[in-house]
């Protein structure tokens, strides 16, 4: 359940924006996010198996760093060319290039090229509530989730809902969100610790 996540993450606008307008704004305007998370999966029958909190943080195209610190700290880091994804309670490192894990996952829409049309279809999702929605699904049918929901203030992105085939939904909400802050390269290089067992590609 820990990896649910991690195998799995703008024009300017007016006011009655929709969801599909804001998505390919985001996409036009961010270059660069960072922001604090909190990340709740509740099972088929609406039980909270997971809560979890960390930051994140983004460069466009295919770089990005998403940290767990609470209940328990993992790290995963997309250098450009390969995912890593790193339990320190484990001392393992699971590994995967960049193409076969985001080709059509969640973390492209937001660390990919922009092209989200050519993996995803994408549908206005009007709600109750003062953020912009789009429900994105993928045209790859083995992409391992249905469907996900981007929640948009104007330009910024407040939250993703992502739903999988066995009936899991998964809620991130974004808080203390930058959008185009000046990040460190460094900060999306990985290496393996020493003596960690390394698994993947």
């Amino acid at each position: 359940m820990r990896l649910i996540f991690g195998i799995m993450l703008m024009m300017p606008l007016f006011a009655n924006a929709n969801g599909v307008d804001s998505l390919k704004a985001f996409f036009d305007k961010t270059r660069t996010m960072k922001a604090h998370f909190e990340q709740v999966v509740v099972d088929s029958q609406g039980k909270k198996v997971q809560e979890v909190t960390g930051t994140m943080q983004l460069l466009r195209p295919g770089k990005f760093r998403w940290d767990y610190n609470k209940p328990y700290v993992q790290e995963i880091v997309g250098d450009g060319e390969r995912i890593w994804l790193h339990d320190p309670d484990l001392n393992q490192v699971t590994v995967r290039t960049l193409d076969k894990a985001i080709g059509a996952s969640p973390a492209a829409l937001l660390a990919g090229s922009g092209e989200i049309e050519k993996n995803f279809d994408l549908k206005d999702q009007p709600r109750n509530d003062k953020l912009q929605w789009v429900q994105v699904t993928p045209k790859d049918k083995d992409s391992g989730f249905d469907r996900v929901f981007l929640g948009f203030n104007k330009a910024d992105l407040q939250k993703m809902e992502l739903h999988d085939s066995y009936g899991h939904v998964t809620t991130i909400a974004f808080s203390k969100l930058e959008r185009n802050p000046k990040l460190d390269a460094a900060t999306f290089m990985f290496k393996p610790p020493a003596g960690a067992d390394i698994v993947g590609e």
